[in-house]
């Protein structure tokens, strides 16, 4: 089949690797190190196998110091030229927010620098302001874009209008992950660990991660997501719900059976991958799902 366009993205949309291959979605990966007792371990986000994702977040249970680091110009140069010499024309490219890295930047320069060579090559760079399942949803509408025969411009353009409607609601177990990322103080990640907090993230509509809430326990962290769909859930348009974890099946599975019995929804359910799963850690769970209202707004 010969589409209009070549589809592309960069490793945080936590994609599995069985749907890249099967939708021709060209895929850059980041890399991740991982340190204990001054052994380093590198590896490439492209896990292949369910159990790939649990051994890293087992890993992180086991003291492993997680490092991530983003696709610097010369990775998306590399991948956009390959694309080029290949044939492709017009590519959309999907990178994480902008929020969290300047790799949308990247990606802009080095596209410019592939069309130097080849005049034809367009990339219409979609900074999705958010990652992991989020970003995932973009890319999943932009398939379908393809498979209804629009433009790139055109599926780059709806996705934009579309991105600051994706409602994101993420409960991290360990607080220690996300005050090594910068998220959250030394002092508020101790008290929550010793009081049981919770807090709720999500992005702001500049793609940066925030805490919006903070409840005590699981349970009660639970009952705010459903609250949260209660009060404004899917819209009826997209009909598109997604349910993400890093190795706590139990509780995606619970919110994944309340998905279908209150809404009549199928939800795309995975575990999240190793390079933003680095900095919630094992045993978070998150939901999110395209909203009228924009993000936090309700």
């Amino acid at each position: 089949m010969e589409y209009k366009f070549t589809l592309s993205s960069d490793s945080t949309c936590d994609l599995y690797h069985d749907f890249v291959v099967e939708n021709d979605i060209k895929f850059a990966p980041l890399t991740f190190m991982l340190e204990k007792d001054g052994k380093m371990e590198d590896y490439l986000d492209n896990f292949t196998e369910y159990s790939e994702y649990v051994d890293f977040y087992n890993k992180l249970r086991a003291g492993w110091m997680p490092k991530t680091s983003k696709l610097n110009y010369e990775a998306h140069y590399t991948h956009f030229r390959k694309m080029a010499e290949e044939g492709a024309k017009d590519v959309v490219h999907f990178t994480i927010s902008s929020g969290l890295a300047n790799t949308w930047e990247n990606a802009e320069q080095a596209a410019a620098d592939v069309k130097k060579d080849f005049p034809d090559f367009r990339v219409f760079v979609v900074d999705p302001l958010t990652a992991t399942v989020g970003q995932g949803a973009l890319v999943r509408l932009a398939l379908k874009c393809r498979n209804e025969g629009k433009t790139a411009e055109e599926a780059a353009e709806l996705c934009k209008s579309v991105r600051l409607h994706i409602q994101h609601f993420i409960v991290a177990d360990d607080l220690q992950f996300l005050k090594r990322g910068g998220r959250i103080s030394a002092a508020s990640a101790a008290i929550g660990g010793v009081l049981k907090v919770k807090p709720i993230i999500s992005f702001d509509k500049e793609g940066k991660l925030g805490v919006i809430d903070k409840v005590m326990g699981v349970k009660k962290a639970v009952s705010f997501i459903k609250q949260k769909l209660e009060k404004e859930g899917p819209d009826p348009e997209y009909n598109y719900l997604f349910i993400v974890h890093t190795d706590n099946e139990p509780i995606a599975n619970e919110l994944a059976n309340y998905v279908r019995e209150r809404f009549g929804i199928e939800p795309y359910l995975q575990i999240m991958g190793p390079v933003i799963g680095s900095h919630v850690g094992p045993g978070a769970f998150a939901l999110g799902y395209i909203s009228k209202s924009e993000r936090n707004e309700f």
